[in-house]
């Protein structure tokens, strides 16, 4: 499919890296192998919580085969770190925070010496009590996890908006719930490894691994390292899967594999197997939320208040940034005039929480749109009509007291395309009438014969739907801006870096065709660089949605510097005015009104000869927003995007088992840049938020993880997700490349609470709790095992 009005933006090309990975070419972390290398075996705590007395390793550096054992005391700069605060020990070494902490490193090229040492290693502790139920981190005589802080609180949020009292005055129907979300597991495919490298300059070092924020694991180590940031090469190599989750972690490894690295003078690797994988790596945010909502007899929203708890876990990690994304969209795409709203996050000894696609939006998401839901049946209302009277529009204001007035608002363009394509009005209503909703229950208490149990009788359909808007990049979070470096060959190829990262999502092909499409030439015709720290400058972290919207712009940017070149350099030698228009498509330049043309190739290599600079860098700062933290007021964000998604399901009422038949998904990321990965990312993304929804759960008993591998912890496959039909609204946004703007999380925010909004329709129950697995459905309540 290709759009008139470009030449290669919007068409469905494959992505020009995808026959090596296909094919098993592809050089993923674990694949590149380095002379003299060691590799490496962890010594974890041996309890969830408490100090540490003594770390004995003389019996392990007695092993033969082994090169060095590494603890705290072989770092030469800080060991105390983090993304947002330095709370996070490389190497445990006077207290233990949660079961995952380290305390030392074995190295040699000998594996089964390093696992014999690993063994020898003994550690001296006096045991702490633990705090695994985040309910109670806040209470007067809770115990504290970072005693220093005087506080289990990592960080707190208010949003104030009208006068909540009044709002509640003038509602007619207020209803109170509480929603509750699990920590869950990324589960990306490739486990976590890296290399630390040592360069023939002295303190400098090279890391390979599957590094999704190359800038950000730069900063860890130099800072753990104690050296310049210039001395630290990060290369990133291929990811098999991150979303959000090889972070925090890896800038953990990477920077005990450099302090290894730095005393054996070798290259040390560090490899986790899923197990550990599992066990130390962070998950998506526990949250507890309670909403008081208050609503008008003819369904206009009042005042909505809401308090939510998340669990950070051991250690700060991304929280307080998780965390102000869900204030700013807690009362959802829904003009409410009277807000209150305050969510915190605080320290547990549980496995800690940071970054996960959705970021923050998934938990809050399901509550606010279940609760619609619910509103809509006491009103007698569709749950449609009751989106269409409170949804946002042009120039509707947001909690936070923003006015939609830089973008089209299309929340009622996704939700009129979605009911459209689903048949949702006529299948609710027809699954509505078998299994009316009734009052609140926390389980179904269905009554089921022998029989029913093989037969078709107990299988009950339902639909819902849920939207969402979410503020694109990364806001009044902080600095958002970043670059991209293109440097044309004389024959017409390109060379381009981007100061964000490939983490499979499909960012080289996208970067590559924004090129492609300024400078007349084919995706092919570029070469995108190893992503490595030292070739391009910081452009923040690959988060928030933001690659394509601010890094495209600077790709852009940078392709029109050198077009500018080649531009002026033609009309000079065709001697045309100055104000002459070239088009560069087809790879041919034309002139359309003189006829003169020339192949791009032949064009760069004149300019070659000409001595025209055809290298340049292009920069992209996102519009300043800004932030009232006292009273949660002000514009969040430069822009939004708006997305809904319908789920038809079919639920066994004998069983349980939830069979998510149909999703039809619809958002406005603005223009598409690459149909066939905008695609694999709604794709993607439904699965995702299926697996929340119906699913998957980190199950923690006293700290400590029970479901360590996939035989445990379940993700959904091609027989637990039927059809997925996704559609686009294409509006065009003032800032983003060719009006692109944002689609990666988008995708999965949504996905969980209409699965949730469907069961509701074909059980006529609803359920406030995450995910709907088969002992949710039956009686209402998580009934986890405890690991042997």
């Amino acid at each position: 499919m290709k759009n008139d009005k470009f030449n290669v933006i919007g068409r469905k090309l494959p992505r020009t890296d995808a026959y090596e990975k296909v094919t098993g070419k592809a050089q993923y972390a674990a694949d590149i192998i380095f002379p003299n290398m060691c590799f490496t075996a962890q010594k974890r705590v041996p309890i969830p919580h408490g100090i540490i007395k003594k770390i004995d390793i003389s019996e392990a550096e007695k092993v033969s085969g082994i090169d060095e054992i590494i603890t705290s005391k072989d770092i030469p700069g800080t060991n105390m770190t983090g993304v947002v605060n330095n709370d996070q020990p490389v190497f445990a070494y006077d207290k233990i925070y949660c079961p995952a902490d380290v305390v030392a490193l074995v190295v040699g090229e000998d594996r089964e010496a390093i696992r014999k040492a690993l063994t020898l290693i003994k550690i001296e502790v006096d045991e702490l009590p633990v705090l695994s139920d985040y309910t109670h981190a806040l209470d007067n005589d809770t115990l504290l996890i970072h005693p220093e802080n005087k506080s289990n609180l990592i960080n707190y949020y208010p949003l104030r908006k009208g006068n909540i009292d009044k709002g509640f005055q003038e509602s007619d129907i207020i209803i109170e719930r509480t929603y509750t979300t699990p920590a869950i597991e990324h589960a990306y495919i490739e486990p976590e490894c890296i290399t630390a490298v040592p360069d023939f300059r002295k303190d400098v070092y090279k890391i390979y691994g599957s590094v999704q924020n190359p800038f950000t694991c730069r900063r860890i180590v130099a800072q753990v390292m104690k050296v310049p940031l210039a001395n630290i090469y990060i290369i990133q190599n291929e990811l098999g899967g991150s979303f959000g989750g090889k972070d925090d972690t890896m800038d953990i490894l990477a920077a005990r594999a450099c302090v290894a690295c730095k005393k054996v003078g070798k290259p040390v690797r560090i490899h986790l197997s899923r197990e550990e994988s599992i066990v130390e790596s962070y998950k998506r945010h526990p949250y507890t939320m309670n909403y008081k909502v208050g609503v008008s007899s003819k369904g206009i929203l009042k005042a909505m208040k809401i308090d939510i708890l998340a669990d950070g876990g051991a250690y700060a990690s991304m929280s307080p940034f998780v965390t102000w994304r869900s204030v700013v969209q807690a009362t959802g795409p829904y003009e409410v005039k009277n807000v209150h709203t305050d969510i915190r996050a605080v320290y547990t000894n549980n496995p800690y929480t940071g970054a996960m696609r959705g970021f923050g939006s998934p938990q809050i998401i399901f509550a606010q749109e279940s609760l619609m839901d619910e509103l809509a049946e006491k009103l007698h209302m569709s749950p449609i009509e009751i989106r269409r009277i409170n949804g946002y529009k042009q120039n509707s204001e947001t909690a936070s007291g923003q006015i939609l007035s830089n973008h089209i608002v299309s929340l009622n363009q996704v939700i009129d395309k979605a009911t459209k394509e689903s048949d949702f009005e006529k299948k609710y209503e027809t699954y509505k009438a078998r299994y009316p909703v009734e009052e609140s229950s926390h389980s179904v208490n269905l009554i089921l014969n022998d029989n029913q149990f093989s037969t078709g009788l107990n299988i009950k359909e339902g639909i819902g739907l849920a939207c969402s808007f979410r503020g694109c990049s990364l806001g009044a979070e902080g600095v958002d801006a970043t670059g991209a470096l293109i440097s044309i060959q004389k024959d017409g190829s390109v060379y381009l870096i981007s100061g964000l990262a490939e983490n499979g999502q499909g960012l080289r092909m996208t970067f590559s065709m924004i090129a492609a499409e300024i400078l007349g030439i084919s995706p092919d015709d570029i070469y995108y660089l190893e992503q490595d720290t030292s070739r391009v400058a910081d452009g923040g972290p690959t988060v928030a949605s933001r690659s394509t919207l601010v890094g495209g712009e600077a790709v852009k940017n940078a392709a029109k510097i050198v077009k500018r070149r080649i531009e002026k350099m033609l009309i000079d030698e065709w001697d045309l005015s100055e104000r002459a228009t070239l088009k560069f498509a087809d790879h041919y330049i034309v002139h359309e009104g003189s006829g003169k043309k020339i192949a791009v190739s032949e064009a760069c290599n004149k300019a070659y000869l000409n001595g025209v600079n055809l290298s340049a860098y292009g920069w992209f700062k996102a519009p300043e927003v800004d932030w009232d933290e006292e009273i949660g007021q002000g514009p969040a964000y430069f822009t939004y995007v708006y997305g809904c998604q319908i789920a038809e399901v079919e639920v066994n009422a004998a069983s349980g088992k939830i069979f998510v038949k149909r999703v039809t998904a619809v958002h406005d990321a603005g223009q598409i840049i690459n149909r066939m990965g905008a695609l694999g990312q709604i794709y993607g993304g439904v699965y995702q938020g299926a697996g929340y929804g119906i699913m998957e759960e980190v199950i923690v008993k006293n700290t400590e993880i029970q479901n360590v591998n996939f035989d445990e912890y379940l993700i959904p496959t091609s027989v637990d997700v039927g059809e997925i039909k996704a559609f686009f609204i294409e509006n065009p946004d003032t800032f983003g490349p060719f009006g692109a703007k944002s689609l990666g999380e988008p995708t999965l925010e949504i996905t969980a609470a209409a699965i949730n909004n469907a069961v509701s329709n074909a059980l006529g129950k609803r359920f406030y709790h995450l995910p709907l697995d088969l002992e949710q459905i039956k009686t209402g309540k998580s009934l986890h095992h405890i690991k042997k």
